[in-house]
Formats: structure tokens, C-alpha cells, sequence
């Protein structure tokens, strides 16, 4: 499965290409865990961890995607990284649009949330940039949600 931009070939990590996600981007705990729970339910692919890679090259820059599936009220958690060499490049942007994208592209999503730390500036700007809308700070992190347009 993936989602092509102008600069950006985003990819979701499965089975069959974890092997060579681990060889060429660090793989946090994140996306370890994300491949033990795909294991248990193979209907998390897609709503996990996505490869951000740059389609003139192939290099994987970062990575993005969902904490979970969509739950019963339709809400999806967003997340994202960036590599610090490759941040400041609108990478994030460009990357989180088309992921929100492939998300409300689903009947199943009605809203998507996220949340980052208030000293994060740089997040901060991409996600207004995507036009997701403060709902308030807890433990000294921002939420946010962007809720799906009708028609």
C-alpha cells in the first residue's frame, strides 16, 4: 500500500518489507511493537507505521502514520517523525496531508487527532499548517483534531 506525492513515496510497513525498512531506517520501539501487534491482527496494516521515503532517491527520511484503527466514534490517532537532517523541508506536511488524506478517504474516519509537546514549535506549525484546530493541553501536550468534511 502506498500513497505518492510530489517529492514523497509514503509506504505502509508490513511483513513483507519490515526486512528492508529495519536495513535502512532506525526502527524505533514504535514500529517494533506496531509488527507485533500486526501479527495479532493483521487488520492494523495501514493504520500503523508508514515509510517515508523520497521518490528521486528512495531515502527513507521518517516515518508516520496511526497509534491504532479507527475506534467506534470513527477517531484516528496521527503521528510522525521526521529525520532531524531532513526536517524544515515541509517534509512533515507534505507527508501528514496525504496520510489525512488516505485516512478520510475511509467511511470508517470521521476524525483524526494528535497531540504534541506545547515547546515543539516546529509540530506545531505543521499541524496548523494541516488545519487541525487546538482542543486544549494535558500533561504539557497539545491536542489537536481535524474532523472530516461532509459532502
Amino acid at each position: 500500500m502506498q500513497i505518492k506525492t510530489e517529492r514523497l513515496i509514503i509506504t505502509a510497513i508490513g511483513p513483507e518489507n519490515y526486512g528492508r525498512v529495519s536495513e535502512t531506517y532506525p526502527a524505533g520501539e514504535h514500529i517494533v511493537e506496531y509488527m507485533e501487534n500486526l501479527k495479532k491482527d493483521p487488520e492494523l496494516f495501514g493504520w500503523g507505521v508508514w515509510l517515508v521515503t523520497l521518490a528521486e532517491n528512495d531515502q527513507a527520511v521518517g516515518d508516520i502514520g496511526f497509534k491504532r484503527k479507527p475506534d467506534h466514534q470513527g477517531t484516528v490517532e496521527a503521528g510522525y517523525g521526521i529525520l532531524p537532517e531532513m526536517r524544515n523541508k515541509g517534509i512533515a506536511t507534505e507527508s501528514v496531508r496525504a496520510l489525512l488524506n488516505w485516512a478520510f478517504s475511509s467511511p470508517q474516519v470521521k476524525k483524526v487527532v494528535a497531540e504534541c509537546d506545547q515547546e515543539n514549535m516546529p509540530s506545531i506549525k505543521v499541524l496548523e499548517k494541516l488545519g487541525m484546530q487546538r482542543t486544549g493541553v494535558k500533561n504539557g501536550m497539545v491536542q489537536w483534531e481535524l474532523i472530516k468534511r461532509s459532502g
